[in-house]
């Protein structure tokens, strides 16, 4: 591995601290909060400023912001993110860790398509696919997505519907479906105990993309032979990290 580059280093260390705030700071904030020489400081951002990476505040003298190339880099990364790859890597990582099926998925209308999948290594596990689409209301994805929906986009797609069964399990009326959204939101996690499987049971979070909206859901499936309450915590709280992971993938700077 090659050697790190102290001024790039701290070139980028200053970028990174535009991250936070208001977006705005001086060269005294940036010594400050770096520890670095003024004067290192003061070449640095003259630097960065110049290539347009940092831009001087025009009525507010000696403060800067992201510049237009900043922007230019953050848009072309934008442009090259493709959801499903990024989610295939998220599931594999997050399926190495707990060794049980993890799947993506995104909504359409009220159903939801699985468009990346990792399975579990056991014996036992999960049948699915990648390009699958089921029942949003009987997944746990799928009531993850549907429970961050505004409330009128999600009172126009299930008030009325007839909610299909898959097994015994599922929700097949609005109203009790809408209660359970309601409990989701709160918690900011999804679960589904053999409601689109008779013999699995789910957990699910939200992935966010840059500007904050729930775009997918990462869930992680589970054999009701491998299932306890002990045990679908500790899945909670990998299908959360998962989807964390992701959702940093996709540009979100956290907070929900």
């Amino acid at each position: 591995m090659g050697r790190l580059v102290p001024a790039v280093t701290r070139a980028l260390d200053i970028l990174e601290l535009f991250l936070e705030g208001d977006g705005t700071l001086s060269a005294p904030e940036v010594t400050r909060r770096l520890q670095l020489p003024r004067t290192t400081v003061h070449e640095l951002l003259t630097t960065l400023a110049a290539r347009s990476y940092l831009v001087q505040i025009p009525d507010q003298t000696g403060r800067y912001r992201l510049g237009v190339r900043a922007y230019q880099l953050g848009s072309r990364y934008a442009e090259q993110l493709d959801l499903a790859a990024e989610g295939q890597q998220v599931a594999r990582e997050v399926a190495e860790t707990c060794d049980e099926t993890v799947h993506v998925a995104v909504l359409e209308d009220t159903d939801v398509i699985y468009i990346a999948k990792v399975d579990s290594t056991h014996a036992v596990r999960m049948v699915s696919a990648a390009g699958r689409k089921l029942p949003a209301h009987c997944t746990s994805v799928g009531k993850m997505l549907l429970a961050s929906l505004p409330p009128a986009e999600l009172e126009a797609r299930v008030a009325g519907r007839e909610l299909t069964a898959m097994t015994p399990n599922s929700i097949t009326e609005p109203e009790a479906l809408l209660a359970a959204l309601a409990e989701i939101r709160e918690r900011g996690i999804a679960a589904e105990h053999r409601e689109s499987n008779p013999d699995v049971s789910c957990v699910a979070a939200p992935v966010r993309d840059s500007a904050g909206r729930v775009v997918a859901a990462l869930s992680i499936s589970v054999p009701m032979i491998r299932w306890s309450e002990d045990r679908e915590r500790e899945l909670a709280g990998l299908a959360a990290k998962g989807a964390d992971d992701l959702s940093v993938r996709l540009g979100h700077r956290g907070g929900r």
